[in-house]
């Protein structure tokens, strides 16, 4: 794991940055042609029949399917590089974009410039950048703002304040409908300017990062490719209600964040209508306060239908609902331990064999994704997102031959070895799921398939349902977005002290290590003597030390429980990722001292476990920092005692994504 040391001070700032992202800049060769042929072209090295064994995740829109295993496209990283066309960059002044309802978005544009700060003559392909945390932090966090070396090698940057944050007018509401339309208008105005040649690349990290795919997803025919960083791809199951549990460290700091950088839009004072600002200010507290921000929080906490189940409402904001409609290269860069991290991969699975497609995952929580204070690239042959960046927009937006198919599908860091490995495809072509199963002993026994490996005796272990645990875990650390990282508590490094309200199971890794890479599912028969409980399950690394190393996590509220089987991942006859329906529907409250069997969906990873060490299960009954319950569905699960149930009849287990280990290079 990338090592983190800092001031807290510094923490603080960096955490207004969590879902900010940059734009790049730099020179050039002349324009290419428009690269269309590239677009049309599938990513390499996909085999002729789909896997027998083997299908995908769904969605709301999309059932589960086979797909080909890609067994080429790649394996080492090439370097490129292309020195710098112009000398300078300028800012040119500021625009208000009007919208086709009135509204007007505030823009920032940087061009290529000469010795003499001038801009250069033009015009040039476009990289934008659509961000909700006001563009005029780019003045002080370069991450946020143009990046000078794409800028100096040919392209122009646009960066533009969603409604209703930053400077823009108009209400925020979080990627609701109009807000995306508004992307593919200010598509339309880029193209018209002077300074551009209606060539258009869209990026950015987290929220910018998700503006680009659902920019992408409008399929307008001047945006040629993507480069999203930590895109989020589904709202609920990501992290707003992640097993049907109210995320309350982010989301609140987040929504706040936005609000915060956006109350005082100052830089409309230097536009052609300062008098903007007297009516911004007004309408942006009003928005908060009455219309979104506000609102939508208390609607969580407190239970709101809509809110809390998998309704119209999150399906409007999970941009992989709308994945299909992308018909252009995309770059997709996640982190093993971002906010994210679920639906990262998802992205390369449901575009690869389709359009041009990467895959890069770090050890990275989401501030780290950001580089900020480092992401710790150029590493293992890995360029630096620079780098990355401008091969990627060369090939597709300006049109140059750079190579880029020729670049590794997928690039993975591997905890344990700690080092990032490459492969053709995602989840790792080698890897097959298998069956393990928990012991009243706290071993993880495998035994075959599930008919001829079931612990022979029925057997149960219990614990008392309290709502506190993680508190002081890796979990902080992860899900607010890696600030308490900064923090020098060896608690937010580790989950040794969550653990001990825990039931833990071992699995020694033997002579040859365990090599894991992909989605993790426990199926968990459980009984409580209330009518609710949260499951927790953590996936750990368990030095010869005895200390237990963080590697990824799940949770999910029993009474939710309902799985679409159609929608669900297997491997093997195995169901290795379940797709919960989160309808309110389905919701079943439990039975007081009635087992019922509960698939906990445990978000992708990839680790080894050296020999010495073990693969740990830990499954408590809550995981605060993750997700808690609304207030009133809190009350059906205090003051319980869970049980775990475990034998031939209810063989409690996890599914474990298992590559041989010589797999790795």
């Amino acid at each position: 794991m990338i090592q983190r040391a800092g001031a807290l001070a510094f923490a603080s700032s960096l955490f207004l940055t969590a879902c900010i992202g940059g734009s790049g800049g730099g020179e050039g060769e002349a324009a290419g042609p428009l690269p269309s042929e590239k677009i049309l072209q599938p990513n390499p090295g996909r085999t002729a029949e789909p896997s027998a064994t083997r299908s995908t995740l769904g969605s709301r829109s999309a059932l589960s399917q086979q797909v080909p295993i890609l067994q080429s496209g790649g394996q080492q990283w090439q370097p490129y590089e292309r020195a710098e066309d112009f000398p300078n960059t300028v800012t040119l002044d500021n625009q208000l974009i009007p919208m086709s309802d009135g509204v007007k978005l505030f823009a920032k544009i940087t061009v290529p410039a000469t010795e003499a700060g001038t801009p250069a003559p033009g015009p040039f392909p476009v990289i934008l950048t659509q961000t909700s945390y006001n563009s005029s932090v780019g003045q002080y966090v370069p991450a946020v703002g143009a990046s000078d070396y794409l800028v100096k090698r040919g392209y122009a940057s646009v960066l533009v304040d969603v409604r209703g944050t930053g400077n823009s007018e108009g209400n925020w509401e979080a990627f609701g409908e109009r807000e995306q339309a508004d992307y593919n208008e200010v598509v339309n105005w880029v193209v018209d300017q002077q300074w551009s040649d209606g060539r258009i690349g869209v990026q950015g990290i987290s929220y910018l990062g998700i503006t680009a795919v659902l920019t992408a997803e409008q399929q307008n025919p001047a945006v040629k490719a993507a480069f999203p960083i930590v895109p989020i791809g589904d709202g609920y199951r990501d992290i707003v209600f992640t097993g049907g549990n109210v995320n309350a460290t982010f989301i609140p700091i987040w929504m706040g964040a936005v609000t915060g950088l956006g109350i005082l839009p100052l830089e409309l004072l230097a536009t052609d209508d300062p008098s903007a600002i007297l009516e911004a200010i007004p309408d942006r507290l009003a928005g908060a306060i009455l219309d979104f921000q506000v609102p939508t929080m208390l609607k969580a906490v407190l239970g709101d239908e809509e809110t809390v189940f998998d309704e119209g409402f999150w399906s409007v904001r999970s941009p992989l609902e709308g994945v299909d409609n992308i018909q252009v290269p995309t770059f997709i860069v996640g982190g093993s331990h971002d906010l994210f991290q679920r639906s990262e991969p998802l992205w390369f699975e449901r575009l690869k064999g389709r359009v041009p497609v990467k895959l890069l995952i770090g050890p990275w929580t989401h501030i780290e994704a950001a580089g900020l204070p480092s992401n710790g690239l150029p590493a293992d042959g890995v360029p630096d997102f620079d780098h990355l960046q401008l091969q990627w927009f060369d090939e597709y937006v300006m049109g140059l031959e750079t190579n880029v198919d020729a670049q590794p599908n997928v690039t993975q860091y591997v905890t344990g070895v700690e080092r990032y490995e490459t492969t053709t495809d995602w989840p790792h072509p080698e890897m097959s799921a298998q069956q393990f199963f928990l012991t009243s002993d706290g071993a993880l026994a495998s035994r075959g398939q599930l008919q001829d490996s079931v612990p022979q005796n029925a057997t149960t272990m219990s614990t008392l349902q309290q709502p506190l645990n993680g508190l002081c875990s890796f979990s902080t650390t992860q899900w607010t977005a890696g600030a308490t990282g900064f923090i020098p508590l060896p608690c937010f490094e580790s989950n040794d002290l969550a653990e001990l309200a825990s039931l833990t199971f071992d699995l020694p890794a033997g002579e040859d290590g365990i090599y894991i890479n992909g989605p993790i599912q426990a199926d968990l028969w459980v009984s409580t003597t209330a009518q609710d409980v949260q499951l927790s399950v953590r996936v750990d690394v368990v030095g010869a030390d005895g200390r237990s190393e963080p590697l990824t996590n799940g949770l999910m509220t029993a009474s939710m429980h309902s799985v679409d089987e159609a929608r669900s991942r297997y491997d093997n006859g195995i169901m290795l990722q379940p797709w919960h329906t989160f309808r309110s529907t389905d919701r079943e409250l439990l039975v007081p001292l009635e087992p019922k069997k509960v698939s906990v969906e445990v978000f992708s990873t990839s680790a080894y476990i050296p020999p010495g060490s073990s693969l740990r299960v830990s499954i408590s009954t809550s995981n605060v920092p993750q997700g808690i319950p609304p207030l009133l569905e809190l009350i059906n699960s205090l003051l319980g005692v869970m049980t775990l149930h475990m034998g031939p009849e209810m063989p409690s287990g996890i599914a474990l994504p298992i590559v041989p280990s010589e797999a790795l290079h």
